[in-house]
């Protein structure tokens, strides 16, 4: 775990260094799955990052929590809470309809794997106790991510093979929030 890392909700001062942590993670996510050359997806993928963190900030009431992790006062990870995206809901007819998903996990690529993520996550799961949700889905299509979900949330609600084209699954994790609560941060 990283020393002098905190977890804050965002601020209109935040802004450009979460937009950093998007671009970056986001097309270092695509092309570690090799889909660098997809310009079009990655640049669909960041602004529609970029429109959900401005929306929490802009009108903090909204379904959309969004937090972010601070080293020396720069965003380095991001993650969020709101309605389930459309994956979620076309894959698991309609279980999800009143379960939130958890989101926007990106972390720069250098400070990946040394429980940034996880303190997102831990983070996270606090604020939606205090909120009295007990529940979050979450999922991927990334193959990267996927190893890692499974070794920390375990075996998918759902696994969908050939979703994203021959052998590329999309993977669905149903969360109870109590598991994550004050969980020790381990390397991501």
């Amino acid at each position: 775990m990283i020393n002098n890392l905190y977890i804050v909700r965002p601020t209109q001062d935040d802004v450009i260094s979460a937009y950093q942590v998007f671009e970056t993670a986001i097309a270092d996510a695509f092309g570690k799955e090799g889909l660098g050359s997809e310009q079009e997806f990655i640049n669909s993928e960041t602004m529609q990052k970029k429109c959900l963190l401005n929306a929490a900030i802009v009108q903090p009431n909204l379904d959309i929590d969004f937090l972010v992790a601070k080293l020396d006062g720069i965003v380095v990870g991001t993650i969020s809470f709101g309605s389930c995206g459309e994956h979620i809901r076309k894959c698991t007819e309609k279980r999800c309809h009143s379960v939130g998903e958890l989101g926007s996990l990106y972390i720069l690529p250098r400070y990946q794997g040394q429980g940034v993520g996880s303190a997102l996550i831990a983070a996270m799961a606090e604020n939606l106790s205090k909120q009295g949700i007990d529940q979050f889905c979450l999922d991927s299509g990334y193959r990267r991510a996927q190893e890692k979900w499974l070794r920390k949330f375990g075996v998918p609600y759902k696994a969908i093979k050939d979703y994203w084209g021959p052998g590329s699954e999309h993977m669905i994790w149903f969360c109870n929030v109590t598991d994550f609560i004050n969980a020790v941060p381990a390397a991501d």
